[in-house]
């Protein structure tokens, strides 16, 4: 008698258990199915243009700005300071320090850019202020009389005007944006080069009508050092 007593109880309990775990089963198939969200980046802009998306509340002030016709800069001196297309515009102008660098000088100027009564004219903008080492790059006019010509096969410039590829449609990028990442800098406000000025810098998404020339060179990512001794 107990044992049957004891195969009917164990019958019970493992008849108790199925509908639990039935049950359980049966409530959890009616959920929605659980699908995890990642974490939203933080950097959700093209990353070979942010300094345009960063930079955009200035964009408006560059659209409603009057041109100021007495001290417009061209596409001559804009290339005429620079040793090759391409290449880091040189200093202009005589520097406060030698060694002056970032927001204690030339920032003050480069960042937001403004006329200089100074120098009667206004100071172009710097497309990556985030690097502050500015004379690793950029160095000053030492002479303009001492040098002689060479033999060194100068890059042309990009030509204005004729880079789009109909009559009327958006011209395309001739450069690589590496170091560009603001393209507002050259192209919108009073410091640009008027032959590149555009009429609408308040469209700060440049590259969905704009695309590069060359996927190649303007993929090239920004170099980043790293440290492989282990002591320092």
């Amino acid at each position: 008698m107990k044992k049957r007593l004891g195969i009917i109880s164990l019958f019970i309990i493992l008849f108790i258990a199925f509908i639990f775990i039935w049950n359980y089963s049966y409530k959890t198939g009616l959920k929605k199915a659980y699908i995890p969200i990642q974490k939203e980046r933080q950097n959700i802009v093209i990353p070979s243009e942010n300094g345009v998306f960063l930079r955009s509340e200035f964009a408006l002030d560059y659209m409603n700005m009057p041109v100021d016709e007495n001290h417009q800069r061209s596409i001559k001196t804009y290339y005429d300071n620079r040793a090759y297309s391409g290449a880091p515009p040189s200093i202009p102008h005589l520097v406060k320090e030698e060694m002056s660098m970032g927001g204690n000088t030339c920032l003050q100027c480069h960042q937001n850019g403004g006329f200089v009564s100074k120098f009667e004219a206004y100071a172009p903008v710097t497309p990556h202020p985030e690097m502050i080492n500015c004379r690793q790059c950029h160095v000053a006019q030492m002479t303009e009389t001492i040098f002689k010509e060479t033999n060194f096969l100068k890059v042309t410039a990009p030509l204005v005007g004729i880079n789009n590829a109909l009559p009327g449609s958006p011209p395309v990028i001739p450069h690589q944006l590496q170091m560009r990442e603001n393209c507002l800098s050259c192209h919108a406000g009073p410091a640009a080069p008027k032959e590149i000025r555009v009429t609408h810098p308040e469209r700060i998404n440049c590259r969905q009508c704009h695309v590069p020339s060359d996927q190649i060179v303007s993929d090239i990512e920004a170099f980043t050092r790293v440290n492989t001794n282990e002591n320092e």
